[in-house]
């Protein structure tokens, strides 16, 4: 018997392999915080994709993992004291990631809360924020004729980008080393290229944050963990 036979999910997304993480997911900005984590930390994973549809979010096998129905969700076989866990939201994964592996989650106690704290920005800030930007910007809510609720997302996001570009100043990473903090932040910023407002956000203005974003897209781990799993 399988240590992964007691969760549902893997009715639907038999594992391959049950001796290694499980991630179900879909390349969104989310999503990819995951995979990319799981290729810089060298973790053996099996990447099931996960769609963003109702058939797939909203079935009975992926609600049993994770009731809010939003990718990404892990299950690891081997997880605290060797018995398996299932874990959802991608900043909850990336803690767990940096505790298993000993890896990007801090470098001393100090470094650590400083990683976190960046995390939980981007968590409760960045995403959210750019999220509704793209919503309101390119979405459903692009129809809506009243201009304020784009607006105001439009400069919370600037807002947000200097707060970024201050804190970069001239440090390669966020939180000093690299780590989950910009595994976190740097795909919201891509996201950008897929709303189309970086004209509108005025991003080339940005100078520490277009860098930021260009060192992280060159780094091997990046560019396999932002297609996996594939879209199709």
């Amino acid at each position: 018997m399988s240590s992964l036979d007691a969760f549902d999910i893997t009715k639907r997304w038999p594992a391959k392999d049950p001796s290694v993480l499980q991630l179900y997911s879909f390349p969104t900005p989310n999503g990819v915080k995951v995979s990319i984590a799981l290729e810089e930390m060298g973790i053996a994973y099996e990447a099931h994709k996960v769609t963003l549809t109702d058939a797939d979010v909203k079935s009975p096998e992926f609600l049993s993992l994770n009731p809010n129905n939003k990718i990404p969700a892990i299950v690891d076989p081997n997880g605290p004291g060797g018995a398996p866990i299932g874990i959802f939201e991608s900043g909850a994964i990336l803690l767990y990631l940096a505790e298993k592996s000993g890896k990007f989650g801090g470098t001393d106690p100090a470094n650590t809360a400083h990683v976190r704290q960046w995390l939980m920005w981007q968590m409760g800030g960045l995403g959210p924020m750019f999220g509704q930007l793209g919503y309101f910007y390119k979405f459903a809510g692009s129809e809506i004729e009243d201009p304020r609720p784009r607006d105001r997302y439009i400069g919370e996001s600037k807002r947000l980008l200097g707060v970024l570009d201050g804190a970069l100043g001239d440090q390669d990473w966020i939180a000093g080393a690299y780590s989950v903090a910009d595994m976190a932040i740097a795909p919201w910023l891509r996201a950008l290229d897929f709303y189309g407002t970086k004209e509108v956000l005025e991003f080339e203005n940005f100078g520490n944050v277009t860098a930021y974003l260009n060192r992280f897209l060159e780094r091997p781990a990046v560019q396999k963990g932002l297609v996996t799993p594939p879209r199709d």
